[in-house]
């Protein structure tokens, strides 16, 4: 099945950082590759389009390299093939720059790594529980020294228009993927490069690390395991073997097993093709054996192996189910030894009841335990929000995906509570104990689209959770953003700091949603923002102690240029007194292609 479907995947190119439409790849007789971008693509390509295309001039900072090395040996290829080798070429260097900048060789590491502080570590996409806090003697910043932060070094990504990768610190090293695929090992302090190892296809995830070694996941639906020292390949792996599964969740590492989430975003896309036989994707958790890479178990979101349910209007066959992607990092419960996975919208008919939910697995076994759903019937995919709506399942549509798999705390006297949020703007207190049975709910955003809450919120000692809110909406970028703090216990809300005016306004991609995931330390929680700002609470009352904007021109210590933009599915990371975030973020959002390291004073 493999080879077919790849073969039928023929609607968007996923190059680094950006996405492509099919009418690029259509040979026209006595059409100028200019001419046929202007007829065929520049629909998609617009501002304010629902399908998340990148605006023309973010296709015009890609290279053309990139773009021809898509259409010849990427996922492009069997559209690549119908055009000559001229048309290639030329459709590629009508849209893309010149070749990618290169590394300053003095950007090399001259010595060996020094040690990081003792536990001034943040290793992965946050701790098993994912409540994204860091205490006090790991973070090495405080509600007084925050405010004092200021940029100690820029990193830049060549050749790409997006920095979507989380960073990871560890033993002194910074460890992040690139839109390319390319993945950097940095020194913490400086930005200087001990090595690099080059993935398939990008990576968007935050890099974990155990027994000497660094695990992460690509666009491709790859996993790799490397040498943490060297960057040399221990193992890789495909986590699926659907042609259009992709990872962009963080992995979590416990007890010698690697648990990776499965997304299916690529099919999704596809769909908007008419004559895409749509939808045979399932979401999945999997469970590897760390040292070697061997599947040890699989855990799929939809029970049931998609069926032939008929043909679309076109004539093309019809599958389901399908879709129910996990998006983000699961949750690890090592006291009941179970692992939680926020779930997505179904891709096609019939629906399912895991979707848009949060649903239990084993972790010795992958059995599942339980499913809890909060919106049922939902089924949606990109082509209802394109321009052909043939393979679109429900009109009009829901999409409210839980991108996150939520917060697990305890609440004492033997009671916890997992929290989760979704895109239609709801927060709920989860009692895992009781297979997910709602101790509280609160509607805080509008919901929508990319409205809602995305990708997570993080949640202190104290009791209480901060969650961000995006509520984007195209063509009114003052509306949308906020950060929320509520009472774990009961969901009682405590304070809510609105988005300020976004600094932004005229650039394309601007926007105040804050759909970025949340960090927190004692005292302080960081957010960024749509509009390129990372910003810092204090988290007693809300009130905003310190704001950087990330959209500017950096001297990067690589020598590269480097530009921020967006802060979306990007999380801040803080570890031993510093704050690292990326920038830039393509598609409808502002691009960039920056790692920035924040110290007190910049020392």
């Amino acid at each position: 099945m493999g080879t077919t479907l790849w073969s039928r995947f023929p609607f968007w190119l996923l190059a680094p950082g950006f996405w492509l439409p099919l009418c690029l790849c259509v040979p026209a007789l006595a059409q100028s590759p200019e001419e046929l971008f202007q007829t065929r693509c520049a629909q998609c390509h617009n501002s304010g389009n629902a399908v998340g295309a990148p605006l023309p001039d973010t296709l015009r900072q890609m290279s053309w390299q990139a773009i021809l090395t898509a259409l010849e040996t990427g996922k492009m290829t069997g559209i690549g093939d119908t055009l000559s080798p001229a048309q290639r070429e030329a459709i590629s260097k009508f849209l893309g720059t010149a070749a990618s900048q290169p590394t300053l060789p003095s950007s090399k590491c001259s010595a060996v790594p020094q040690r990081g502080k003792d536990g001034a570590d943040w290793n992965g996409w946050a701790d098993a529980a994912n409540t994204r806090f860091q205490p006090a003697r790991s973070a090495g910043l405080t509600r007084v020294t925050t405010p004092k932060l200021k940029l100690k070094w820029a990193f830049g990504f060549s050749g790409v228009t997006s920095a979507f990768g989380t960073p990871t610190i560890f033993d002194g090293r910074v460890f992040v993927g690139a839109a390319d695929g390319t993945v950097y090992s940095l020194d913490a302090r400086t930005g200087c490069v001990y090595w690099t190892y080059a993935a398939v296809a990008g990576v968007r995830i935050s890099p974990v690390l155990g027994n000497g070694s660094v695990y992460f996941g690509d666009l491709r639906g790859n996993v790799y395991a490397l040498d943490a020292a060297t960057g040399k390949q221990i193992w890789r792996t495909r986590a699926d073997e659907h042609p259009l599964a992709v990872i962009t969740g963080s992995p979590k590492l416990d007890s010698g097993r690697l648990y990776v989430p499965v997304s299916g975003r690529d099919e999704s896309i596809a769909a908007t093709n008419p004559a895409y036989e749509c939808c045979t994707f399932r979401g999945s958790v999997v469970a590897l054996d760390a040292a070697t890479g061997t599947r040890v178990w699989k855990a799929y979101t939809v029970l049931d192996v998609p069926k032939a349910t008929g043909q679309n209007k076109v004539g093309a066959k019809t599958w389901g189910p399908s879709g129910v992607a996990v998006w983000s990092s699961p949750t690890l419960d090592l006291q009941a030894k179970v692992i939680y996975a926020g779930t997505g919208v179904n891709y096609s008919n019939p629906p399912t009841e895991t979707s848009d939910a949060i649903v239990a697995f084993d972790m010795d076994s992958g059995r599942l335990l339980w499913s809890r759903q909060f919106t049922n019937s939902d089924s949606y995919n990109f082509a209802c929000v394109g321009q052909d709506k043939t393979n679109c399942p429900k009109d009009p549509f829901i999409d409210a995906d839980l991108g996150n798999s939520g917060i697990l705390r305890s609440l004492g006297g033997g009671k916890r509570i997992l929290v989760a949020s979704d895109k239609s703007g709801m927060v709920y207190g989860l009692d895992p104990d009781r297979e997910g049975a709602i101790l509280w709910k609160q509607k805080i955003a509008s919901g929508g689209l990319n409205g809602g809450f995305m990708w997570g919120g993080a949640s202190d000692d104290q009791g209480i959770a901060y969650l961000g809110i995006s509520d984007f909406t195209a063509g009114k970028p003052e509306v949308g953003g906020g950060l929320v703090a509520l009472q774990l216990a009961t969901g009682k809300k405590l304070w809510t700091t609105p988005a300020p005016k976004p600094t932004c306004l005229g650039i394309a991609g601007c926007s105040a949603a804050q759909p970025a995931p949340v960090t927190v330390i004692p005292g302080v929680a960081f957010l960024g923002s749509w509009d390129g700002h990372i910003r810092a609470y204090e988290t007693k009352t809300g009130t905003i102690i310190w704001d950087f904007d990330t959209v500017q021109d950096f001297q990067s210590v690589n020598g590269l240029k480097a530009h921020g933009g967006s802060i979306n599915s990007m999380a801040p990371t803080v570890a031993g007194g510093m704050l690292y975030i990326t920038s830039g973020y393509s598609g409808t959002a502002m691009p960039g292609n920056v790692l920035l390291a924040f110290s007190v004073d910049g020392k």
